[in-house]
């Protein structure tokens, strides 16, 4: 008869592969050879316009400010980053989620030159759209800014020289309105103060566009707001002729994730998130900047766009 097998496994026994013979576990290296696959977008890098520092509250002038006064008093630093081409998402952005998105929105407009067309008729279509993209149950258009990228391409700051009478691309990251001011512009445009307080919900909205042809040399570029934190905004006052207002600079963060639509033509409009009354769930402020393309070369068209900003209300 066979005699009966021990009970103890014999020195010889083979252990599973990557066990010992005391089947300890193995370590967990610190720097990790296996990660999740991540989709790798076509992207550029480009330096983007930070604010490093100031000498007690940001201001600046949109302007020349009157002899001895000095034009701003913040410290800018322009930092590489990745800038991902937001064409090849395999997702739609939304303008509540990552604060953007781009609208296929064909335009009757054919002179953007002409201040009376623009409001006449671009103001209608910016409305309409707007609502669509958004479900606000209105949209009112308060402002619009047309804007040409300087011959030559100076280094790129915020878009105004000389009296600020022709503004160009703006280069510093930043968001239009801060917490305070995305408050005020409510009453600013309605002018009710019972109607803005029955208002539940509203948010500022401004949409982009290329007024010439696709845009090559010095795109607009947006980080997605959920990638931005609190302390990365900074208020700063800037200073017109006639006014003054404040918005947020916004200091570098490696967490930053910034996106752009490449050869954005004219048929077609960026929405971005400037401020949102709703506190929670969505997306309230969308930092958004100019940046020279890598690829621009002297002969490479100038950009020209128009931006117009939105009162968005949810009720």
């Amino acid at each position: 008869m066979p005699s009966v097998a021990s009970s103890s496994a014999p020195p010889s026994a083979k252990v599973p592969f990557g066990l010992s013979s005391t089947l300890d576990f193995p370590t967990v290296s610190p720097t990790p050879r296996y990660l999740p696959w991540t989709r790798q977008l076509p992207s550029v890098v480009a330096e983007m316009g930070y604010l490093k520092g100031s000498d007690g509250h940001p201001f600046t002038y949109m302007y020349d400010p009157p002899a001895g006064i000095e034009r701003q008093n913040c410290e800018f630093e322009l930092v590489r980053m990745p800038i991902r081409d937001a064409r090849q998402l395999a997702y739609q952005p939304s303008v509540d989620i990552e604060g953007f998105a781009l609208w296929d929105a064909p335009t009757l407009v054919s002179d953007f030159q002409n201040e009376q067309e623009i409001i006449a008729k671009y103001y209608a279509e910016t409305t309409e759209l707007v609502r669509h993209a958004t479900g606000a149950t209105s949209v009112i258009v308060f402002d619009h800014q047309v804007r040409k990228r300087e011959a030559g391409r100076p280094p790129l700051s915020f878009g105004r020289a000389g009296d600020g009478s022709n503004p160009g691309a703006v280069g510093r990251v930043h968001v239009d309105y801060s917490e305070e001011t995305g408050q005020k512009r409510l009453n600013l445009v309605l002018k009710d103060a019972a109607l803005c307080n029955s208002i539940e919900r509203f948010a500022i909205v401004n949409v982009w566009r290329s007024i010439k042809g696709p845009v090559l040399d010095t795109p607009l570029a947006v980080c997605d707001a959920r990638s931005v934190g609190a302390s990365d905004l900074e208020a700063c006052e800037i200073r017109y002729l006639d006014r003054s207002g404040m918005i947020y600079l916004v200091r570098h963060s490696s967490r930053h994730h910034w996106y752009y639509y490449s050869a954005m033509d004219r048929n077609e409009a960026l929405i971005f998130k400037q401020y949102d009354s709703l506190i929670n769930s969505v997306s309230r402020f969308t930092p958004h900047a100019a940046f020279d393309h890598p690829e621009a070369t002297e002969s490479t068209p100038l950009r020209e766009s128009i931006e117009v900003r939105c009162l968005a209300i949810f009720n």
